[in-house]
């Protein structure tokens, strides 16, 4: 005798009934993914403008006009909020300024849509503020998931730049002996000198000069002009 019983018709879920439920769950889950995300736009916009450090399940129940255990039930702890906050950060920093660099040209073309892309992104920042550098500021010595989540977002968009780099110089359009590090270093200066001159100092021309800065760098490292004054 098996001791697997049959189930009975009556026992059997109708399939019009296993639909219902599955589409019922499948709302819930929409919904519930649509609330995160909107939680998770709200705290990004909150942390721009008083860090990371600042977010709390209370403040962003506030904000969203829900119950704190509503808020901790999408996350679980202030960490994963911050932890969300930063990769929804990435995410469209990502598509602000990496990817659309993508569709230009291989090369110093592509490496100036790049800056250009960080510029334009850096300038919106100058008046909210940049998660990766308040971060930085944050938990530069917080040894933890949070921070390593930062680190880890830095290191990734520094690999693409680093990526640039190599393919200007393969293209020739940089020195055969350009250091990719170097010259990325250099342009990761720029951009955060030209955060604290513009959001700290308040110092005018900011702008300016690190579009100046970022020339120099070019031609400092770029390889020597072929007969029509055009990168080889």
């Amino acid at each position: 005798m098996s001791v697997t019983q049959p189930v009975s018709k009556a026992a059997a879920p109708r399939s019009k009934d296993v639909v219902r439920d599955g589409g019922r769950e499948g709302r819930a889950l929409l919904k519930g993914q649509q609330t995160k995300a909107a939680i998770v736009d709200a705290a990004l916009a909150l942390a721009t403008q008083i860090g990371l450090e600042g977010l709390s399940i209370g403040a962003l129940a506030e904000l969203t006009g829900m119950s704190k255990s509503g808020v901790f039930a999408h996350f679980g702890s202030r960490e994963e909020l911050q932890i969300s906050v930063i990769r929804e950060y990435h995410t469209r920093f990502e598509q602000e300024v990496f990817y659309p660099a993508l569709r230009v040209q291989r090369g110093l073309p592509r490496l100036r849509a790049m800056f250009g892309n960080w510029m334009k992104r850096t300038s919106a920042e100058i008046d909210s503020g940049c998660i990766y550098i308040s971060g930085a500021v944050e938990f530069d010595d917080r040894p933890g998931p949070v921070r390593d989540a930062l680190a880890e977002s830095v290191h990734i968009w520094l690999a693409a730049m680093n990526r640039a780099v190599v393919q200007a110089r393969e293209e020739g359009h940089l020195r055969a002996d350009a250091d990719e590090n170097q010259v990325a270093f250099e342009i990761h200066a720029l951009i955060l000198a030209l955060h604290y001159e513009a959001r700290f100092l308040k110092n005018p021309g900011s702008m300016v000069r690190a579009t100046t800065g970022f020339d120099n760098i070019l031609a400092r490292y770029g390889a020597p002009a072929s007969a029509s004054g055009e990168p080889r």
